[in-house]
């Protein structure tokens, strides 16, 4: 990732960002790096930018605190964090020298094809952060990642993409079972319904808000949809679909410059007006009031809007 990519988009409207562009990599679409040589060379201050990045990153916290912010939530950091963002979300990281740790990045296409990686690349939704502390689970993540660290740092050559592909299966898989953090579901309790569903929720929360339209897309009823959804979040299908078009919303008021009838319409609403009657119902807040205290929040230099 380096501070001259051009910047992402999203259906949902410009947001600023970085694709995968690693200066050194001995194999493609991965890269194992330190939270302090990251740092280093993006010392423009990109990374303290509110920013997103079109590949995954998984970090763990070894040393330090601070906070990492991700959509628009402060994650309080110190050894044991666990830190996993996908592909979409935007996050802010904590000013340089707070923290060390070690930061996995890799494009989609780089685990291997399994189930189990299969499953987590299409879950844009997972938990964002863990806190292990410095117990049994942490060391087991340590030792996971030294192994992944000893193949890539071999010697110009001889580092095995497939090596590093399965060794990278075994920290996520790893990582996936660990204890859900701080919800009220689990998110393949579910199963295939919600996991059909959340894919069609990420390609039509901008075309439609009706549980009955999600339901007829995938033939499913709308009572099957609510019952995987609970199972899933705790939440009822119509909040879960409410939910996500508030994020995007939130995105796109904090991190671009459009008007709030153009996000409005963006996200299928016809007037403006019950847009904001929609999202202060699910923020609190009014599109203004929220664009005001986030939007001050510096922007990547990279932005194309």
């Amino acid at each position: 990732m380096s501070a001259s990519d051009v910047a992402a988009t999203t259906r949902g409207g410009p947001i600023p960002g970085f694709g995968f562009n690693p200066p050194t990599a001995p194999v493609a679409g991965f890269e194992l790096t330190e939270l302090a040589s990251l740092q280093e060379r993006m010392a423009d201050g990109s990374l303290q930018r509110v920013h997103r990045v079109d590949f995954h990153t998984v970090t763990l916290i070894t040393g330090g605190c601070g906070e990492h912010t991700v959509d628009f939530v402060a994650h309080p950091c110190r050894p044991g964090t666990l830190l996993w963002i996908r592909p979409g979300q935007v996050q802010r990281f904590d000013r340089p020298g707070t923290m060390t740790g070690t930061h996995l990045l890799f494009t989609p296409a780089f685990p291997p094809r399994l189930a189990g990686t299969d499953r987590l690349m299409r879950e844009w939704y997972g938990p964002v952060c863990r806190q292990l502390g410095t117990g049994h689970e942490y060391a087991a993540l340590c030792d996971l990642l030294a192994r992944v660290r000893a193949e890539f740092s071999r010697p110009d050559g001889t580092v095995s993409r497939e090596i590093l592909q399965l060794l990278l299966a075994a920290v996520l898989l790893h990582i996936d079972r660990l204890p859900q953090p701080g919800t009220d579901g689990d998110p393949h309790a579910g199963g295939e319904v919600y996991a059909r569903f959340r894919a069609q929720l990420e390609r039509s929360y901008a075309t439609t808000r009706r549980a009955e339209d999600y339901a007829h897309l995938l033939g499913y009823t709308v009572k099957t949809l609510t019952r995987a959804c609970l199972a899933a979040t705790g939440q009822p299908v119509k909040q879960v679909i409410d939910a996500r078009v508030a994020l995007q919303a939130q995105r796109l008021l904090a991190h671009t410059d459009e008007p709030v009838a153009v996000i409005a319409r963006r996200l299928g609403f016809s007037e403006p007006t019950n847009f904001g009657k929609f999202f202060t119902r699910h923020t609190g807040t009014t599109p203004g009031a929220f664009r005001r205290t986030h939007h001050a929040l510096p922007s990547s230099p990279n932005s194309n809007g």
